[in-house]
């Protein structure tokens, strides 16, 4: 074939003979190597149906680790001589382009030794190319040749324009293509290859210039854009001659467009040029660009400042402050000729919203001080400035403008975290402007931002705040009861924002120490004697307390002084609480309403979940004591009446055994590695109460506890025994029996405590509802093999005429994240994808026994299945739509509210995600939905309403038979006497 007279066998020879060399090329020794190339380079002359297959075995002799010196050097150059490159297809240029690339990486000296030769030979090749997946090899080529310092010579301009007649890149991908190219690619390549040198500057600058004026935003997107990347390795020589047109074209911009984008790229290009300029030095005798450059800033942007009801006003400030962000040096500079400006505007302008867009501009700038952080007194532009700037900003304070307010607010923050720029006397008058807003302003949104400010201050000033504002707030705190008697609920206010605002300021460590005791006692006066507080005051000073243990989560040592300070007098007040309960009955206390219990739990939750295990340890070997020992010596102030007894029988014990909520707050937090003593006998006693109990809440949180234990508890017999016995006592307890409901209970939670742990899918038993709901939970987060069993005994209960609704209720207590005990925050042993595995392991026992099921039960499978499917993730409900969405149509006629509420909440993200499969519905969709537009409950019209809206996400085509009576049927909801759905009304309506 090789010999052969006939073009196309020659060609077909040569094909066989490169197809095996890109086999085998790395088994070719130099001598065939250098055979082979030489054959190669003489087929290059041939007739040109040969050239596609010669280039694909110079492409496998590229590749060969034995070729000799110098034939890299003579393969390139037959190339470039005999080949017209952009002739070929485009499959035979990719070649080409790859041989080029492998040359490169391989015998990058040799290829250097060709000299200007080799970048005017790929020159030549690249001139022409057209199809994006060779550009972006050839983009990679260019930036190698002048990034690995491959000799461009007198090519410079030549190479630039190969490349820069690309610029702006317009491609758009065609429909389906296969290989995956976005224009963002092209973008980004060529970018890298224009910003790549400043041997370019002279020519691409122009052409940046001539394409910022263009009428294309995506033009003046990609010009700005690559003038910031080139700003990062030009100097002020490549720069010097194109200053006032880049300036004057990056003004014209900022001024002028409607543009976001476009004005954010032109800032981002400003703040590039400035940088460069400033970190760029010429020789000593040379001009300053820097300051000239600024110079034309200030005078074209300056005097707008002076206008601060113009629309140049805000543009002007951007365009200076983008120029003083660059540099420390750019900051004095413009800080030096602006500031004393707007202080003198602020005097000018007596109009608070005047005033208010200078504080706004004063604010931009000196956040840019606060960038580049402690500056020596003497060099900084503000130290001049620091009385005339503090008058204006405690004037914003005092001023009757909430907006003004809180302007000044954001800017007294900014001061303050500038270190030495505000005097002890400043500070002073700080605190008392932030105590005045927190305690006495009218208006929450200035309370609120005091507040915040005062927590941002705090760490840096912390003498400040401990020694003038913490005193002052507890004061006002132990005095505020005896208004609130006389005044009522307005002088209760001042109350709730002291202890918000000491809860605010709990960023400091030596701060915690302050305002922890002051919490604490006021809780205790809450407690004290006849005159309890109020449920609402307990929960108060809880979530205050709160607050500041998730602020000590990382620091160890404020942490650790909180967890010893609060949890042992939180017990304390609630076992002395309790134990007036049981020997005072008529003393009925706030501390022991489940509001209150649930608030003092979370504050020990968060004091608990970031403990070292050391830390950990020493606290759980007081803690489970107490309530299964009745050990109360930790305990401050320890002389109770009677004792402590939570797990004992008795009526008068009833008000001690609703501390379990705060046992389980404690033990269900620590990490998975801290050992719980006496775990075995806790987890009996815990077992035995959530089933024994009457009282729900108390039933609820041993089974939670239970639960949390389980979950975490390491694999092994112990943990199997007390499953079993789980098991033993929960099942007979569902079967009959006045207990069921909290059986139920227990199996849930247990259920998902072990599933998110994941051992293999296996066969167990259930047991009673409040204990199984909590059980099943903790089995379903870890995997557990108990938990398929449980399940199974959950969904036999769905067919259960009593149990059965509360059972498909408890799929969505397996399905959410629990917000107490079961979560990764509480270092609960919770696996990946469990939900994916709940759902594929039940969903069609769902499906199955909703068919078999009788028509009074129904609703209960539908029920359940909508709460899986409400907490599923949504790519995983997408895929098994087609077999679920005839149930899930039917779940809308159920009349069970929570049946059509969770349903339509599963039912609008797929409108939104999956248009095409719903589009196959949409006759019983429509006359479902708006229905229950119509429904008497207010949560059902909103998620109709809101389905409805996202039906207009289906084809055009398949909405408009249906638009007539879509937009008549939602002209009654616009009447609706709820506020909330004739907005959904609106939206929905003027969307159809």
């Amino acid at each position: 074939c090789l010999e052969n007279t006939d073009p196309r066998t020659r060609g077909r020879g040569i094909q066989l003979l490169s197809q095996v060399l890109l086999q085998c090329y790395p088994l070719l020794q130099e001598k065939e190597v250098l055979h082979l190339v030489l054959f190669y380079e003489s087929r290059l002359q041939d007739h040109h149906l040969v050239i596609p297959a010669v280039l694909q075995g110079l492409r496998a002799l590229s590749m060969c680790e034995a070729l000799a010196p110098g034939l890299a050097v003579s393969v390139l150059k037959a190339i470039f001589q005999e080949v017209h490159v952009q002739s070929l297809l485009q499959l035979d240029r990719y070649t080409v382009y790859s041989i080029i690339t492998n040359f490169m990486s391989s015998r990058e000296e040799e290829l250097k030794g060709l000299g200007a030769d080799f970048t005017f030979g790929f020159i030549q090749v690249m001139d022409g190319e057209k199809d994006p997946r060779n550009l972006l090899v050839a983009f990679q080529i260019v930036r190698d040749l002048i990034g690995k310092n491959y000799a461009l010579g007198p090519f410079v301009e030549e190479l630039f324009e190969v490349t820069s007649c690309y610029f702006p890149i317009d491609f758009i991908p065609p429909p389906n293509d296969p290989h995956g190219i976005q224009r963002e690619d092209l973008i980004l390549s060529l970018r890298a290859v224009l910003a790549s040198t400043p041997q370019f500057a002279e020519f691409l600058l122009p052409l940046l210039i001539e394409k910022m004026d263009s009428d294309l935003q995506s033009a003046k997107l990609d010009s700005l854009q690559t003038l910031t990347a080139c700003c990062a390795i030009y100097g002020q020589k490549e720069l010097q001659e194109f200053l006032p047109s880049l300036w004057s074209s990056l003004r014209r911009e900022v001024f002028q467009t409607a543009s976001e984008k476009v004005e954010a790229e032109c800032l981002a290009a400003l703040h590039a040029l400035s940088a460069c300029l400033s970190r760029s030095v010429l020789s000593s005798d040379a001009d300053d660009l820097l300051d000239s450059f600024l110079s034309s800033v200030l005078q074209d942007c300056r005097h707008h400042l002076c206008e601060p009801d113009m629309k140049l006003v805000w543009p002007s400030a951007k365009l200076l402050q983008a120029a003083a962000g660059a540099s420390l040096r750019t900051c004095h500079c413009v800080t030096r000729s602006v500031v004393p400006l707007l202080l003198e505007q602020h005097s000018k302008h007596p109009q608070s919203s005047q005033r208010r867009t200078i504080l706004e501009m004063l604010l931009g700038f000196l956040e840019l001080h606060q960038k580049w952080g402690h500056v020596e007194e003497e060099e900084s532009a503000l130290a001049a400035l620091r009385a005339p700037v503090c008058s204006v900003v405690f004037s914003a304070m005092t001023d009757p403008s909430v907006q003004l307010q809180l302007v000044g607010i954001r800017v007294l923050t900014v001061l303050g975290s500038l270190q030495g720029f505000l005097s002890p006397s400043d500070l002073e008058l700080t605190v008392d402007h932030l105590l005045r807003l927190i305690l006495h302003e009218e208006d929450s949104q200035s309370s609120e931002a005091a507040m915040e400010a005062a927590g941002s201050l705090a760490p840096i000033h912390p003498q400040s705040f401990s020694g003038r504002m913490v005193p002052r707030l507890a004061e006002e705190l132990q005095s505020g009861r005896k208004r609130e008697q006389e005044g009522g609920w307005a002088a209760r206010r001042p109350r709730q924002r002291c202890l918000q605002a000491l809860a605010a300021v709990s960023t400091h460590t030596s701060i915690v120490r302050e305002t922890v005791p002051a919490l604490l006692q006021h809780l205790r006066q809450l407690h004290k004697g006849s005159e309890a507080g109020s449920v609402q005051d307990v929960v108060s000073v809880c979530q205050s307390l709160q607050r500041v243990a998730l602020q000590c989560q990382q620091d160890a040592e404020s942490c650790w002084y909180y967890h010893q300070t609060v949890v042992p007098c939180l017990l304390a007040m609630a076992v002395q609480a309790a134990m007036q309960e049981s020997t005072h009955p008529p003393l009925g206390k706030a501390l022991l309403e489940e509001e209150a219990l649930a608030a003092m739990a979370s504050v020990i939750s968060a004091a608990c979940t970031h403990l070292s295990p050391e830390l950990a340890a020493q606290s759980v070997s007081h803690v489970v004591p107490l309530f299964l020992d009745g050990e109360v010596s930790f305990l401050p102030q320890n002389s109770f009446p009677c004792s402590f007894q939570p797990f004992e029988d008795g009526e008068r014990l009833e008000a001690q055994r609703r501390l379990v909520a705060l046992l389980m707050a404690f033990v269900c937090s620590l990490p998975r590695t801290v050992a719980i003593p006496q775990e075995e006998r806790l987890l009996r006693e815990l077992l035995a109460l959530s089933c024994s109990s009457n009282c729900p809440f108390t039933a609820t949180t041993a089974a939670k506890c239970f639960a949390g234990l389980v979950n975490k508890h390491v694999e092994g017999q112990q943990l199997d025994e007390i499953l079993q016995l789980a098991v033993s006592r929960m099942e007979p307890a569902l079967t009959e029996g006045p207990r069921r409901v909290q059986a139920l209970t227990l199996l849930l939670w247990v259920r998902p405590a072990l599933r998110a742990r994941g051992r293999a899918s296996g066969r167990d038993s259930p047991c009673p509802l409040c204990c199984a709901l909590q059980v099943t939970k903790a089995l379903v987060l870890r995997y557990h093999p108990l938990s398929s069993h449980l399940t199974d005994k959950l969904l036999g209960l769905l067919a259960d005429a009593e149990l059965g609704p509360a059972a498909a209720d408890g799929f969505a207590v397996l399905m959410a994240d629990a917000p107490d005990v079961l979560h990764k925050g509480c270092h609960a042993d919770v696996r990946i994808m469990f939900r994916q595995r709940f759902f594929t392991d039940n969903v069609p026992k769902l499906v199955q026994g909703f068919h078999g099921a009788g028509p009074d039960v129904k609703a209960n499978y539908l029920k359940g299945l909508s709460h899986v499917l409400n907490h599923l993730p949504k790519p995983v409900l997408v895929s098994e739509l087609p077999t679920l969405l005839s149930l899930l149509l039917e779940a809308l006629s159920c009349t069970d509210r929570v049946v059509q509420l969770s349903t339509l909440s599963c039912l609008q993200p797929l409108l939104l995600e999956a248009p095409q499969i719903m589009s196959m519905h949409i006759d019983t969709l429509v006359t479902k939905v708006l229905g229950l537009t119509s429904s008497p409950t207010m949560a059902v019209r909103i998620a109709a309403l809101r389905c409805a809206h996202a039906l207009t996400n289906l084809p055009l085509t398949v909405l408009l038979p249906y638009k007539p009576r879509v937009i008549r049927a939602l002209a009654k909801p616009l009447d609706d006497k709820k506020r909330l759905v004739r907005k959904e009304a609106v939206a929905a309506r003027g969307e159809w």
